[in-house]
């Protein structure tokens, strides 16, 4: 990778992994589904006028990507973390969509792993396993709806990253059309969904009229920096350089998520918290690199 890239590389990882801070000030202001929604509607509507969508790509494959990835990962994510999912330990947990979609891979792509990347999801399993089954003093507690929240969004994570893949195969296509979009899709249903799940329409116009800074910083930056910058540049590295070389970057993610929330919140995960952790990133590794230690 050049200079250049690698600079990519790391704004990305430090824009997605502060991303779980943000999103904890977001929820002090705002209830899951309304700032997952926001955050899409100002990802999307103020760019359709600008943005041409991708002529390659079909209308249900942009609403497929939308959804899965909008309504599911992010809006289970914040309801996970509403529920008591310490910022650090969301990213840590999130990371499994990379097993999930190895597993997903086998189902409906008939794509079979090879043996290191099975021990890397035993591994990463027996950790996940660890983590769930922890609990945290202070800031770095955890609630097990808030963990199985969170694995929830990392299944729809998975799912998204295979659709994406078929995206790939329908055509060349530029990132910021697809991602700009892709999120105008889960805007109304994350809307429907909060005036059902989180007080009604009553509930959702006072939180707009009452939203303070932390709220509009957080939805300005889950939608500008996480989806938009973040998302586009990971594209553009895939599609640059092959996967190998690309997606062992993720692993620093947690690493700065883990960082900042103790920084910022002073969470204080348990030792098997960090049991855990070291695990799903001792898998990850596994996985990433178990064929050339097995070349070797």
């Amino acid at each position: 990778m050049s200079l250049a890239d690698w600079l990519r590389a790391l704004l990305v990882i430090l824009v997605w992994g502060v991303n779980f801070v943000v999103t904890k000030w977001g929820l002090e202001e705002l209830t899951p589904m309304l700032l997952s929604a926001l955050r899409f509607a100002m990802a999307s509507l103020p760019l359709l006028l600008f943005v041409r969508k991708p002529a390659s790509l079909s209308w249900g494959l942009l609403a497929a990507y939308g959804l899965v990835q909008g309504a599911g990962q992010f809006g289970l994510l914040y309801i996970g973390m509403n529920l008591g999912m310490p910022a650090g330990m969301a990213s840590v947990v999130l990371q499994a969509q990379a097993f999930i979609s190895l597993l997903l891979g086998v189902v409906l792509l008939r794509e079979y792993p090879r043996s290191w990347q099975w021990l890397g999801l035993v591994v990463a399993t027996i950790g996940l396993a660890v983590i769930g089954s922890a609990r945290g003093e202070g800031a770095g507690s955890m609630s097990v709806a808030g963990f199985f929240f969170t694995l929830a969004a990392a299944a729809m994570w998975a799912s998204a990253n295979l659709i994406s893949r078929h995206a790939a195969r329908s055509g060349p296509y530029e990132p910021l059309p697809f991602l700009v979009w892709s999120s105008v899709f889960p805007v109304i249903p994350l809307l429907l969904l909060s005036v059902w799940l989180e007080g009604g329409q009553a509930n959702l116009l006072a939180q707009l009229q009452n939203v303070g800074w932390k709220g509009l910083g957080a939805v300005t930056y889950l939608a500008l920096l996480s989806t938009l910058l973040g998302y586009g540049l990971w594209t553009q590295l895939l599609q640059r350089y092959p996967v190998s070389t690309v997606a062992p970057l993720s692993l620093l993610v947690p690493v700065v998520g883990l960082v900042s929330a103790m920084w910022i919140f002073d969470e204080r995960p348990a030792l098997l918290h960090w049991l855990g952790t070291l695990a799903v990133l001792a898998g990850m590794v596994i996985n990433q690199w178990g064929g050339r230690w097995a070349r070797r």
